[in-house]
């Protein structure tokens, strides 16, 4: 495919970039709909006279309907767009991206999307999209799904949908988090995936991070002792890194350890765990859930993380070798691709 790809860039170019820009424009329509012209032209970045003029030759051939509520692909849309996608990713190079990232951080899988989810909010959600197309290649029935919180992981949460074997599965939270915008929560993510996919879940109602002394009596409890267990032995788990000092003051830290990450030089976070730029363990917050030692018993730990700036914080976590897939975005993989090159 690739010599095809170069024959093709050098005797049409044209042809590629219009490829290009009506790939872009259905993957988006198929991200948002329903959606209006104005609002598409805006976030796509895209003049709206040339979007007027490829929305007319899409609804013309089929591939889109035009509502009062705005534009969704039809199912023709559908499977066009499904054929394009592995040749889109090749004239991209997210093929050639998505190999370096495996090979550098020791991965078993990478997903790479377009765009930066640090400037438009529907990259994230087509990480959700490529975390839920990834799930479903890998999930079998009646085995467990931990879920931490956090946008990212709401954004999976939002583009999930019913498919074969999922309905006989247990959705779980990674950990508790009572603090956080109820929307954003791991108990309310798991319970919105598990009732998409009509699967079973179960909640841990508890706050995150608590005291040693709570902690001690918490787990003592045995309703909190069972789920624990089940959460423990999840197969699945996914999750979301942090920045390490955004992470601490949404957690409203304490001044003396937001001095300590600051001190450290803590670049991530991800299951109570703040990590410097080696990969080093520079405080951890005392949770209720997964630990790090419990991923090692997961059939799959799935990252999904994006934006330019998330780029440390993913090589961060990586170094401890916890997680075996990344999903992230293009901004995200490159800076990564620039920082193992210094």
């Amino acid at each position: 495919m690739r010599q095809l790809i170069e024959i093709q860039q050098k005797l049409f170019p044209d042809l590629l970039e219009v490829m290009q820009r009506r790939y872009k424009i259905l993957h988006y329509i198929q991200l948002m709909e329903p959606i209006g012209r104005r609002s598409l032209a805006d976030n796509i970045e895209l003049a709206e006279r040339v979007v007027r003029s490829e929305i007319d030759f899409f609804n013309k051939n089929g591939f889109i309907d035009v509502t009062a509520k705005g534009m969704h692909l039809t199912n023709s849309g559908k499977i066009i767009l499904n054929q394009l996608a592995d040749f889109m990713k090749e004239i991209s190079g997210f093929s050639l991206i998505e190999q370096h990232l495996k090979d550098k951080l020791q991965l078993d899988h990478a997903i790479v999307v377009p765009g930066n989810s640090d400037d438009h909010d529907w990259v994230k959600q087509d990480l959700g999209k490529a975390c839920v197309q990834y799930l479903k290649s890998i999930l079998k029935q009646k085995q467990t799904v931990a879920v931490t919180g956090g946008t990212t992981m709401a954004a999976v949460a939002e583009m999930i949908k019913p498919f074969p074997g999922a309905n006989k599965c247990m959705f779980v939270p990674a950990r508790g988090g009572l603090g956080e915008r109820v929307e954003n929560q791991a108990n309310t993510i798991c319970v919105e995936m598990a009732k998409k996919v009509h699967g079973e879940y179960r909640l841990l109602y508890v706050p995150d991070p608590i005291s040693e002394e709570a902690y001690q009596s918490i787990i003592g409890e045995p309703s909190i002792k069972e789920v624990l267990e089940i959460i423990r032995d999840a197969n699945i788990v996914i999750h979301g890194v942090g920045d390490a000092v955004t992470m601490a003051k949404r957690r409203k830290a304490s001044h003396h350890i937001l001095q300590k990450i600051i001190d450290g030089h803590a670049v991530s976070e991800a299951f109570g765990y703040y990590f410097n730029e080696e990969g080093k363990v520079i405080h951890k917050v005392r949770t209720v859930g997964i630990q790090l030692e419990d991923l090692y018993k997961a059939n799959c730990v799935i990252a999904v993380a994006g934006g330019k700036s998330k780029a440390k914080a993913i090589n961060s976590y990586f170094k401890q070798g916890k997680g075996n897939v990344l999903i992230t975005d293009e901004s995200a993989a490159k800076e990564l691709i620039r920082g193992f090159s210094l």
